[in-house]
């Protein structure tokens, strides 16, 4: 919204002669850094009376699991969808300093405020039932790549018509380490990129699990796909370290500067003893973003590397499930594996920390894809 007061010096010189300042809002790094400061602001202003609110409300709080950790049954009467304060801060910043025409600035706050409401919906049932049971799964996925692909297909078709003619590299893979590698899947990219989208959501709902567990490794996502973003987003950057080219793509590291800012300000309240959890409000809709600007970007496969945290996690669940199932018995001590940990001995700040680290190191082999082409 605020680029428009940049745009009106084009046309009104008073603006142009006086204000010259609003030329800064050109400027998606200025924009960026306003979003992060103000996503933070609004969070540390308004979280206190969020959390007292959702005490209230929610009486009980989040339900804890029986088989769980015996250490979190302390945590009983946490409230959860903390969710709700890191929307707030994400949208009111992105509709503030971010371009609102940009077809990938709309297309991933669909996906964000839509997985959000799903998750509330969810959040609302573990609570009101006093049961860690909500919404059908089958029905949730269902609705989740409704939303994904619609979201998808839009990015798509922008990324072909913003090509050259008979392009298909909208519609295309792109594989790290090589630019010039893509595989064109056709209207069929849809269910990819929805794949990837819904993927990630469900991924980062799994990690969270303990204090600040998922919302630092988030963070650490964000940033390195703010940086991507804004790279892909320049001809200039793209063709020296010969990344595709995505037009338009760079408006996406303002709405990443948005997460990073809300997610500073929601690790306030998050951080060890928790004084509210994130619930599925949050980490459904942060999975599903960063899958978002993944998809826009073309670097799908690069967000595996990057977010390899998140992979782990859904995958010790997939093993765990998959493995009872064949045999009756159980590979991890407890599922998702940042439990399996705390069964093992390890104190929760261990788990955060130590996961932390490798969500930094992964962040940094992904984003040396960016040169190793």
């Amino acid at each position: 919204m605020l680029i428009w007061l940049a745009e009106l010096s084009d046309h009104i010189q008073f603006f142009s002669t006086h204000l010259r300042f609003l030329n800064l809002f050109r400027y998606i790094t200025f924009r960026t850094g306003g979003a992060l400061f103000t996503s933070a602001l609004i969070v540390f202003l308004f979280g206190p009376r969020i959390i007292s609110s959702l005490r209230v409300r929610q009486g009980k709080g989040q339900p804890i699991r029986a088989d769980g950790p015996q250490t979190h049954f302390k945590k009983a009467g946490t409230p959860t969808m903390g969710g709700l304060m890191i929307l707030a801060g994400i949208v009111v910043s992105s509709l503030l300093w971010a371009d609102l025409a940009n077809v990938y600035v709309v297309a991933t706050l669909l996906v964000t405020l839509g997985f959000g409401a799903i998750g509330f919906y969810d959040d609302y049932l573990k609570v009101t039932k006093q049961s860690d049971k909500g919404f059908s799964g089958r029905a949730r996925l269902g609705i989740e790549f409704v939303i994904a692909a619609i979201a998808v297909y839009f990015m798509m078709t922008t990324a072909l018509s913003s090509g050259p003619a008979g392009s298909t590299f909208g519609s295309s893979v792109a594989f790290p380490f090589f630019k010039s590698l893509l595989l064109n899947l056709g209207m069929f990219f849809v269910l990819f990129g929805a794949f990837v989208i819904v993927a990630a959501g469900n991924a980062v709902n799994l990690t969270d699990g303990l204090d600040g567990l998922a919302i630092v490794p988030v963070m650490i996502a964000a940033a390195s796909f703010g940086i991507i973003a804004y790279l892909a987003g320049n001809f200039v950057f793209a063709d020296y370290l010969a990344i595709n080219f995505v037009p338009g793509t760079g408006e996406l590291a303002v709405v990443l500067g948005a997460v990073i800012g809300a997610g500073l300000g929601f690790l306030w309240f998050n951080a060890p003893p928790a004084a509210i959890f994130m619930g599925d409000t949050g980490s459904l809709a942060l999975g599903g973003l960063i899958g978002s600007v993944a998809v826009a970007t073309k670097h799908e496969i690069v967000m595996a590397i990057i977010g390899g945290l998140f992979v782990l996690e859904a995958l010790s669940v997939i093993i765990q499930v998959g493995f009872f199932k064949m045999t009756k018995r159980r590979v991890f001590l407890m599922a998702p594996i940042h439990h399996h940990f705390e069964k093992k001995g390890w104190t929760e700040s261990q788990v955060v920390v130590r996961f932390w680290i490798v969500a930094v190191i992964l962040a940094m082999v992904g984003l040396s894809t960016l040169k190793l082409r």
